[in-house]
Order: C-alpha cells, then structure tokens, then sequence
C-alpha cells in the first residue's frame, strides 16, 4: 500500500447517503449467485437450476470490461463492475455469468454482533477493548473506525455452530490496516492499532449468496495489539495469516511521532509500547462459534510484512517486503502447519537482464534459525543499542560495514553475540550486512501456481533502489510496477553450500510480458500517469488452481481508478473485471476454489477519494462529491465479494 503523506486534508461536510442505501437494496433483491466453476462445478449448476448439470467442469475464462471514463462519473466514484466469466464443460457447452459486487457492509455501519446487539464494523479498540474515540470535533465525538480493511480470508471449520446460521456456516476473517484521517482532517495513518474482526456469514446452500449474521473482534491484546495489518492469506491449515508492514525503526524509536501517538491511543501512554513487538507475523485461528484467537510469530523475520505465501509442503513461506531497499525472504518452518520455530533466508540477485523491470537469477544467504518464543524473548529483552552499533553518516571506522536502508546508507556493526538478535529484530539490516540482495522496492503480494511450481511477486513500483544498484539490483523500470513469476524447485543450496530442506525455493525471477506497467511520457485525457490497459502499481496477487487465474489487484499513484485484473496463465490473457472508487485501492483480495461447490472471490478497497495532485486534478472536482455521498464522506469502505448472475446457456 502507499504510505499517505503526513498532512492535513481539506475540511468537509457531510453528504447524504439515500443513493448509497438505494444502491444496497438492489443488490439484496438481486438474484446474484457466486461464480460457477468451483471443484464442484456440476453440484452448483445442479443446485442453481441452470443449463449445464452434470457436466464436468472444463475451464472457465474472463471477458473484461473498459475503464470508465467521465462519462459516466457513476461509474468512476463507486465500485464498478462490467466483466462476466464463461465457464466451459468436458462436452463443449458454455455457461456464462454477468459479474456483479456484493458487500457485506461498509465501515462505519452498525452489524450484528450475535448477541442480539451490534457492533461498530471497522471500529478500533485499544490494549483493554475500549472503544478508541476520536474527540478532534467537539461535540461530534465518536469511535473510531477504519477506511481501509485489507486483507481478508474466507473459510469453513468443522462443526462450526453459530445462532442465526440457517444454512451453511461460512467465515471471512478481516483486518483493518488504518484510518486515512480523523474528523478534523488530521492525517491518523499508523496512528491506531489496527484491528482484526472475524465474520460468520449464512451461506444460503440453494444459491451460495453470503449473508452477514454475526461480527467478532478478535482480542488483540495478548500479542500488544496490531501495526499496520496489510494483505493477508489463507494457510494450507485453515488460518488467517495477516501481517505488519513497516515496522518501526527501533533505533530511532525516541523521534518517531507515528509510534508515540500509536502507543498512547493503544496503552494511554505515548512511551509503553516495544518497538520490537511490531514487524512479525499474526495468525488467526477461527473457532466453530465464530470468535478467534490470535498468536504472533517472531521467527519469520522483522521486516515490512505484506503477504506471505505457505507453499504446498506447509513448511516453506515465500515473503514480500513491502519496503524501499527491500529483500525476498523465505522461511522453511520446522514442522508442517507450525510457524513457531525454523529457519530464516534472504534471497541475492543475480542480474540477468537489467531491461524494463529485469530479471534475475536467485540463489539465498541463511540468516539464522529460531523459535518465535526466543525472540519474542530477545525482543523484551533488548534494545536496538544492545544489538547493534547503527550510523546514519560514515564514521571512518573500518569495523563498520555500509548497507542500503530506507533508501539511503546506514553504517553498521552486529555487538557480540548478538548474530541472532540482529538477524530476526533488524533483518533488514542483518540481511544487507549477510550479502543479500537488498534493492527492491515495495515488493507486495505473493501467490503460488502449485501445478506449474511458479510463484508470483507484485513489485508495486520498480524504482529508487531497483534503479541505482544500492541493493544489487540496477534496471530501467516502469515506475508502473510488474508482477514477477519465480520458478520454483527442489535440491538447491544456499551460499553456504548446506543443503536447503524444501522443494518449493525459487531459482529465478523475471514478470511475464502481459504482466509489466506502462508509463505514460504524459497524462491521458483523465489523467492516468500509466496505461489504462495494462497492470499498474500490482499489490493483492491471489491464484486459483482451478480457473487457472491469477487475481491482481492495484494500488496505484498512476491510474485515476484502481483496477481489478485477471491473467489467465495458460491463454495470457488479461483481463480488467472490476473498477474501484476513483482515489481508491483494491484490497481485500481472496480467491477460494470451492466452499460447498462455490467459487468465491473476495474484494474490498480502502480510502476512496484519496485525491493525488497531478493524478486527480481533471476529474477531482465531478467525483468528489459522488464519493462522499457514496462512502460516509469519505469515512467508510466496502468489505464483500464478486458475484454472478448466469446468462443463458449456449454451446
């Protein structure tokens, strides 16, 4: 995601809403059913009445839709969709599905809490589940709530039991990653905890429609709350693996205002929370009543942590790092469906191609193993000093070593003994120091194609630290961004010649050609910096083994409206499916194969009219009011899924 700038906004008033309830009615009428073509294709159509029962499942593809345009500001300033998919069967019949977006809610309304009550969605609570309340309006006070939900999972458990659930019992657990601005418009990103919520949805078994019937906050507090909670995925055991992006420089905790003020809204004082406590690894488990519970793992490195994939062997964890002189970093657990102990590696590039975004062969430098309680230990125990002497100018000490940083150089040295605090609480640091390939900028989302043993990586921009070889990586770009495929295989060794205990450790990278940005040398008609009819700005990446599809949503500075893509890898086809808010980002991003024989794909988008200056300034003044009559101006955003609504059959 991209950082918001520190400032203060515009001041606002507010906007109606009877558009926004009209627009939810009509989908509640709507007869709208979730995609066809999950494992259990021939169950679904059976259960749907549509043409085509029985037969099995063959393929499915994506027809797309343009990008809207100011002739129909509608479209521009609210979640758009005028894509269909074409599921195709073993006997040549065709079936095809009108797509459609279903919310759940948006933030800031009150939903049901199971209790006979309701409940804030989106609403933040601090170390003791208090409502946080934003008090910047006199008069106007109340709690709280995020703009921007993020990652998201969709999941069934064994025995599940909910009041209310009348059909099939189905939960989504999402996270909330911050709030854009409170009502004064003051910037509050980082500011707040972020909270976790897991939803019990009613899935309707006639027809797969999903239906909020209850909403639970997970209590954050045994893990000292949440930071910065971006994408999310799904494990192969059936948990909610979020995550906790930029961590907190510890080195310079003592002038950093974001910290403060995120630790007196959590604890009521600006000076308790740990740096150390912020940067891992949270993973939710869903209980058969709906609530959750949650453990944080401290193994996996302390890096900018967006979305992690767990590889078919449930041991090996491919991760982004959402981070300017950021790495690839894998971690081989111990044990299968247990991240609280193994072993910690950084990738190093070797340049193959530096043209466009390049590419690169990969081979990885070990930083350590650890159990997430031992560091979790060190982490209480120490402070960055006692780790590690760190220099921001050169201190003409040989004994000091300069590595990239943030974007710029930092002149460091491990204290004795402390190699392994060093490499799991300043990783990005240990992780230069060691030879890895520290130069990549805002590597974001990664998914796996286990039939092919490919996985993807989005690289939200190729820029800075990509472009002047601070981090051993030095190649043109886009600043539009690419998504990279990796190869995957066995047998490999690391730096160190010791044999690496995986069969999923990627070789190589380079992005598939449909799949690279397009810088514009000038602004189109409504301003877009990058080509409207390719990927800019990659952030959630999902793949679905069984429509062969590999999800891509934007988070772009380039494209007036975000967009939602879909790369068939077998055609290479791509395809735009869904258009968000103007000034919005696609987030949220899940795609699950089958749940009771329906396919899902799960969408949601934060901070609509994030207005940019030079990117928004042609079409600013026509949406700006739509969105804010759209989103509680401004305050709220969607959490909800795609949907289809089936054409005639056709062969």
């Amino acid at each position: 995601m991209r950082q918001p700038a520190a400032t203060s906004l515009p001041s606002s008033v507010d906007q109606p809403q009877a558009g926004r309830r009209s627009l939810l009615k009509a989908f509640a009428s709507a007869p709208l059913l979730p995609l066809a073509g999950g494992l259990s294709a021939s169950a679904l159509l059976a259960a749907c009445a549509t043409p085509g029962a029985g037969k099995p499942f063959a393929s499915a593809r994506f027809t797309g839709m343009p990008a809207p345009t100011l002739d129909n500001p509608a479209a521009m300033a609210s979640t758009t969709v005028g894509s269909a998919l074409e599921v195709s069967f073993a006997d040549g019949s065709k079936q095809s599905y009108k797509l459609a977006y279903q919310p759940f809610f948006m933030t800031g309304d009150m939903v049901p809490d199971g209790r006979g009550g309701s409940i804030l969605a989106g609403g933040y609570l601090d170390i003791n589940n208090q409502p946080i309340i934003d008090r910047s309006v006199a008069g106007r006070e109340r709690q709280f709530f995020s703009d921007c939900p993020d990652g998201s999972s969709l999941l069934t458990v064994q025995g599940a039991k909910v009041p209310g659930v009348k059909g099939n019992a189905v939960f989504a657990v999402v996270q909330f990653e911050y709030t854009t601005r409170d009502q004064k418009q003051a910037a509050m990103y980082g500011q707040l905890p972020s909270p976790i919520a897991v939803l019990t949805l009613d899935q309707d078994p006639s027809s797969g429609k999903l239906s909020l019937v209850q909403y639970h906050n997970v209590d954050t507090s045994q893990v000292n709350g949440l930071w910065i909670t971006c994408g999310a995925s799904l494990s192969p055991w059936n948990t909610h693996l979020s995550s906790e992006e930029y961590e907190p420089d510890a080195s310079a905790i003592a002038s950093n205002p974001q910290f403060k003020a995120f630790s007196k809204n959590l604890y009521g004082d600006e000076n308790r929370a740990n740096p150390y406590h912020y940067g891992h690894l949270p993973e939710v488990t869903v209980n058969p009543d709906g609530t959750g519970s949650i453990k944080k793992h401290y193994c996996l490195g302390r890096i900018s942590h967006e979305l992690v994939q767990v590889m078919p062997d449930q041991r090996t964890v491919l991760m982004g790092d959402d981070a300017t002189n950021g790495g690839l970093f894998m971690f081989i657990a111990d044990r299968a469906a247990d991240l609280s102990s193994g072993t910690l590696y950084v990738a190093r590039w070797e340049q193959v191609s530096g043209v466009g975004p390049g590419a690169g062969k990969l081979s990885w430098v070990r930083l350590g193993s650890a159990t997430s309680a031992e560091v979790k230990a060190m982490a209480e125990r120490y402070k960055a000093s006692d780790i590690m002497d760190i220099r921001t100018t050169d201190p003409a000490d040989g004994s000091f070593s300069r590595i990239p940083f943030n974007g710029k150089f930092n002149w460091v040295r491990v204290k004795p003994g402390m190699q392994k605090a060093a490499a799991f609480l300043e990783t990005h640091r240990y992780a230069a120091l060691a030879g890895g390939s520290l130069g990549f900028t805002k590597m974001e989302g990664t998914t796996v194609n286990a039939r092919d043993k490919i996985a993807y990586s989005a690289m939200s921009y190729v820029q800075t630290s990509m472009l002047n070889g601070s981090g051993h990586i030095k190649v043109e770009g886009p600043k539009a961004g690419a998504v990279y495929a990796l190869n995957l295989r066995g047998g490999q060794r690391d730096a160190g010649g010791n044999v690496i205990d995986s069969e999923w450790v990627a070789i190589d990278m380079a992005p598939p050609a449909a799949l690279v940005g397009v810088d514009l040398k000038t602004p189109d008609v409504l301003g877009n910096l990058a080509d409207q009819e390719h990927i800019a700005n990659p952030d959630n990446i999902k793949f679905s083994e069984k429509l062969r599809t590999l999800f891509i949503g934007e988070d772009s500075g380039m494209h007036v409206n975000n967009f939602l893509w879909a790369y068939n890898v077998d055609t290479k086809a791509l395809t735009r499916v869904l258009s968000c808010p103007a000034g919005a980002e696609s987030t949220g991003l899940h795609a699950v194969d089958e749940i009771n024989g329906w396919t899902y794909v799960m969408s949601n988008f934060q901070h609509a009219g994030d207005w940019e200056k030079g990117l928004h300034d042609k079409v600013k003044d026509k949406l700006d009011a739509l969105v804010r009559a759209n989103y509680k101006d401004r305050f709220g955003a969607t959490v909800g899924y795609l949907t289809g609504l089936p054409y005639s059959a056709r062969s």
